[in-house]
């Protein structure tokens, strides 16, 4: 039931990891829905939580490593950008992770396969299987040449303008549209957590959290500006069109 070892092993190498245990890779794509209607099966959550730790981890060492010139209030919106739910969703759906997920008749009928949400859950699941099956420096290579581009564009926008101001500039160019920013926070007054969202035209675009409203709302903008721009069919780097 579900894939066939054979289908797991061509999105592994489509993926761009041989496992050797596959059963991580059908646990990682195994979606609570799925394990609803199968008794005995594994969801892919405790997988997602600790997929979502190691990507944390592996994009945080390629700022940190990478570019020098990036104070702290710079690596994190960056980092923001690239491990944002938004952001996983989209690579999820760029390299057909959908198709081969476990999902419930309610999820499938309803769309589960193209949610963000799911795929983005689906894809930390996917690195925290490549952890577990070869290591650090496997996940390291793994979410790399699935991120790094992303990752360097993240990375030269704090040197250039803010996010917020780089969004407001695209989204009027663009879409004629002013970003509307909504914030909630969490916790106590000395650990509280803040998370934003944006929205342009009545249509939430990114979000972000952090431990100031700033910082949520940076994030939040640098979320947008990516989507933006894949949305658009381009990215903006530095604050300028990189035409095809």
């Amino acid at each position: 039931m579900g894939p066939t070892d054979a289908d797991l092993v061509d999105l592994a190498r489509r993926l761009g990891h041989e496992f050797d245990n596959l059963s991580l890779l059908r646990r990682a794509l195994t979606h609570r829905s799925w394990c609803a209607e199968h008794p005995g099966e594994e969801s892919n959550e405790r997988l997602e939580f600790l997929g979502d730790a190691v990507l944390g981890l592996v994009v945080a060492d390629h700022l940190y490593r990478d570019n020098p010139g990036l104070a702290e209030g710079q690596m994190a919106p960056a980092r923001a950008q690239v491990v944002s739910a938004a952001a996983l969703g989209d690579v999820a759906t760029e390299i057909g992770l959908g198709a081969g997920l476990l999902v419930g008749r309610g999820e499938e009928r309803s769309g589960g396969r193209e949610k963000h949400s799911i795929l983005a859950d689906a894809l930390e699941a996917v690195i925290g299987a490549v952890w577990l099956d070869a290591g650090l420096d496997a996940a390291d290579a793994f979410v790399m040449g699935l991120m790094a581009d992303r990752l360097r564009a993240a990375a030269a926008g704090p040197g250039v303008s803010d996010y917020k101001t780089r969004l407001q500039e695209e989204a009027a160019r663009r879409i004629d549209a002013t970003p509307e920013y909504r914030l909630t926070g969490e916790g106590p007054d000395h650990a509280k957590v803040f998370t934003a969202t944006v929205l342009l035209a009545g249509e939430q675009w990114g979000a972000g959290t952090g431990r100031t409203k700033k910082e949520a709302e940076q994030a939040a903008a640098a979320d947008a500006l990516a989507r933006l721009a894949a949305s658009m069919g381009d990215l903006v780097e530095g604050g300028e069109r990189q035409d095809a």
